[in-house]
C-alpha cells in the first residue's frame, strides 16, 4: 500500500448467504481495486443486528463472510479485512455523526421504509439510524471511493451531506467520498421475479443463486428461472426474465449480450437456461472449493480478523483524534 493511493472502503453484512448478485456486482471486482486503491473491506456485523439475529448463526456467518471475501480473491496481504465490531471507533463515530445528522434526511431513506415493512414487529432506532453508522464506517478512514450498486447511492449522498455539514461547522475534518458504481453486472435480478433485484434475504430459495450453492442446486435454480412469453432468446424491455439471464451469462462468460443472442438463436428457453446454469456453476466452483478450505481453518481466519482490526484501528485513530479535538472532547488520559 502506498500513501498516495486513494482509500476505498466497502462492507458486507453477515446476515445471509451472499448471492451471485453480490459476486458479479461487487466482490469479483474488489480484487482488482487493490492495485489502484488502499482498500479496507469490512464484515459489518453491527449493521446486521438492526434485524433480530440468532447469535450462534451471526457468529458463523461472520466467519463465512470473511472466508467468502478471501475465496473471491481478496488477499489479506493487499487489503485490510476486518470485522466492524472489532474496531470500537465505528460505534463512537456513529454516535457523534448521529448528533450531526438531521431527522428529516433520515426519514427520506428508502431502505428504512422497506425494512420497516418487512420487520414490523421490530422497528427499532438502529433500523432508523443505521445509515449514519454507514456514514461513520466510510468517513472514519477518510475514504475517497466507495463501490456501490445503484440502490446504495442514497447512502453515499447522506455520507457526503454529513461530511460537508461537519466540515462546515468544525472546519476541514473529513474527506467527502464518491460512489464508485460498477456497470459490469451491477444489477442482477431475481430468478423468480426478474423485475426485482436479487436479494440474499429472499425467502424464495429459487429466487437467488448463492455463491456457495453446489452445482446441482445452481443447475436446479436456473432451470426453474422465470422466463417470458414466446421462445426467442433476446434482451428486451418486455422480456425481463430472459434479459436478466443474458446479463448473468454475459458477466460469467465475458461475451456480449449480442453474441449470446446469436449463439442461442433458434434454440429454446430450456437449452438456454441449462447453459446459464453451467456458466455460473463452472465460474463458482473454484470459489466454493477455496471457501471450503478456508472455513476449515478457523485459526487462520481469526488471525486475519486480528491483524485486519489492528490495522483498521491504527488508521481510525488519526480521524478520531481529530474529530474529538474539533468537537471539544478531551482526549483520553493514558
Amino acid at each position: 500500500m502506498y500513501k498516495d493511493q486513494k482509500v476505498c472502503f466497502s462492507g458486507v453484512q453477515p446476515s445471509g448467504n451472499l448471492t451471485i448478485g453480490n459476486y458479479l456486482g461487487a466482490l469479483r471486482n474488489f480484487s482488482r481495486f487493490s492495485e489502484q486503491y488502499r482498500c479496507l473491506y469490512c464484515v459489518v456485523d453491527e449493521h446486521a443486528i438492526t434485524v433480530r439475529q440468532n447469535p450462534a448463526e451471526l457468529r458463523r456467518r461472520t466467519y463465512e463472510t470473511l472466508a467468502v471475501y478471501i475465496a473471491c480473491g481478496l488477499d489479506p496481504q493487499k487489503n485490510v479485512l476486518f470485522v466492524q465490531s472489532h474496531v470500537s471507533a465505528h460505534a463512537e463515530l456513529g454516535w457523534i455523526l448521529d448528533c450531526n445528522a438531521m431527522f428529516g434526511e433520515l426519514t427520506r431513506m428508502t431502505q428504512f421504509k422497506d425494512k420497516s415493512a418487512k420487520n414490523a414487529d421490530n422497528i427499532n432506532a438502529g433500523l432508523f439510524t443505521y445509515p449514519v453508522l454507514m456514514a461513520a464506517d466510510i468517513l472514519l478512514y477518510q475514504t475517497e471511493v466507495v463501490p456501490v450498486g445503484d440502490d446504495q447511492k442514497q447512502h453515499i449522498e447522506l455520507a457526503r451531506d454529513i461530511a460537508q455539514r461537519f466540515n462546515g461547522i468544525y472546519g476541514d475534518t473529513f474527506v467527502v467520498p464518491e460512489g464508485l458504481i460498477s456497470r459490469d453486472g451491477a444489477r442482477i435480478m431475481s430468478l423468480a421475479e426478474p423485475t426485482k433485484k436479487m436479494s440474499k434475504s429472499d425467502k424464495n430459495e429459487n429466487a437467488a443463486v448463492r455463491i456457495l450453492d453446489d452445482r446441482d442446486t445452481i443447475m436446479r435454480k436456473f432451470r426453474r428461472a422465470v422466463t417470458d412469453s414466446g421462445s426467442e432468446v433476446r434482451a428486451a424491455p418486455d422480456k425481463p426474465g430472459v434479459t436478466n439471464l443474458l446479463t448473468i451469462a454475459s458477466c460469467f462468460t465475458g461475451r456480449t449480450v449480442a453474441e449470446l443472442e446469436r449463439e442461442f438463436e433458434g434454440k429454446g428457453y430450456g437449452e438456454f437456461k441449462t447453459a446459464c446454469g453451467e456458466y455460473c456453476a463452472d465460474a463458482l466452483a473454484p470459489v466454493r472449493a477455496e471457501f471450503e478450505r478456508l472455513i476449515a481453518d478457523k485459526g487462520y481466519l481469526e488471525e486475519v480478523m486480528r491483524s485486519g482490526a489492528a490495522e483498521a484501528a491504527h488508521q481510525a485513530v488519526r480521524t478520531m483524534s481529530k474529530v474529538r479535538r474539533k468537537i471539544g472532547f478531551i482526549e483520553p488520559i493514558r
